[in-house]
């Protein structure tokens, strides 16, 4: 039993990484006043982007393609949301349809009809001296591969800079009023560019973390609706680095209780447990957690 929990936790946490990823991008765009349904496709993309530059490289070079491919869509986005000041759920489904078709094509164009090989480098756990030792904590959150690790260190920092900083201030600025911003000296367009950008990279290693981290290949569609469930972390979290942290763990317990039922044996279908997310996702996105903490103000709206 014990060692169904065990696995049960260092499954929710390894599930839970790009998820955290993806949210803590989307908490900066939101800041700033951006709602991007365009992440899904930017995860699709930094998967692709992993595939390719790991394939022909390192480990390295694969999460470092799969931000910069993050980046290019997010770009595209901005370009539309934010200069052209279009409809940016419009936007953002466009953005979703066009990356899932481009990697696809891609994908066959580049690897067959049959797809990538199971040939590419992969992270394995990093465990930490001494802190693996920790009784039952330590083996769920001290070994875990490096994007794990980069997590537990960006959601403290992006907390620091979004409410400590000149620059975050700038940025819940002009996703509160972003009149007000400008007035005050702040280039508001500016920085809806910069968050979009950095959570576009950010996704993008969400992406690269699924492949490189975890599934070992590509497979068309693998994002598999994890952009919008980010996106409903961010509601869940409160739009707060720290609370979306902690909102990715309860979407990513919600995802590895498949494997502790199936391995308590239950005769129960695991569709119903991978259905979970899902279930979350509609709850949070309903107004769950919205009823307590306000969205920005400016949220979705095009200045």
């Amino acid at each position: 039993m014990t060692g169904a929990l065990t696995g049960f936790l260092e499954a929710s946490v390894r599930t839970a990484t790009p998820l955290a990823l993806a949210a803590l991008g989307e908490v900066m765009v939101e800041r700033a006043g951006v709602i991007n349904i365009g992440l899904e496709g930017i995860i699709l993309a930094g998967a692709f982007g992993a595939l390719v530059g790991a394939g022909g490289g390192s480990l390295v070079s694969g999460f470092c393609v799969g931000a910069v491919s993050g980046l290019c869509i997010a770009a595209l986005f901005a370009l539309f949301a934010v200069t052209m000041r279009a409809d940016q759920i419009i936007t953002g489904t466009a953005v979703n349809l066009l990356a899932l078709g481009l990697t696809g094509a891609l994908y066959r164009g580049l690897y067959g009809a049959t797809g990538a090989a199971l040939t590419i480098p992969t992270t394995g756990s990093l465990p930490l001296p001494l802190l693996t030792r920790v009784p039952v904590l330590g083996p769920v959150l001290f070994d875990q591969p490096a994007p794990t690790y980069f997590v537990y260190a960006a959601a403290p920092v992006l907390w620091w800079w979004l409410y400590r900083t000149h620059w975050g201030l700038a940025v819940r600025a002009v996703g509160e009023r972003p009149e007000s911003a400008r007035v005050a000296g702040i280039a508001a367009r500016r920085w809806r560019w910069v968050t979009l950008l950095l959570g576009g990279a950010m996704g993008g290693i969400a992406g690269a973390t699924l492949v490189l981290s975890q599934a070992g290949t590509f497979a068309e569609g693998i994002s598999a609706g994890r952009g919008f469930i980010a996106i409903a972390i961010v509601v869940l979290g409160g739009w707060n680095p720290i609370g979306v942290l902690i909102a990715s763990l309860l979407f990513g317990a919600a995802s590895a209780l498949q494997y502790l039922f199936q391995a308590m044996g239950w005769n129960v279908p695991y569709q119903l447990f991978l259905a979970l997310p899902y279930v979350l996702t509609l709850l949070a996105l309903a107004g769950f957690a919205g009823r307590r903490i306000q969205a920005p103000a400016a949220l979705g709206r095009a200045i």
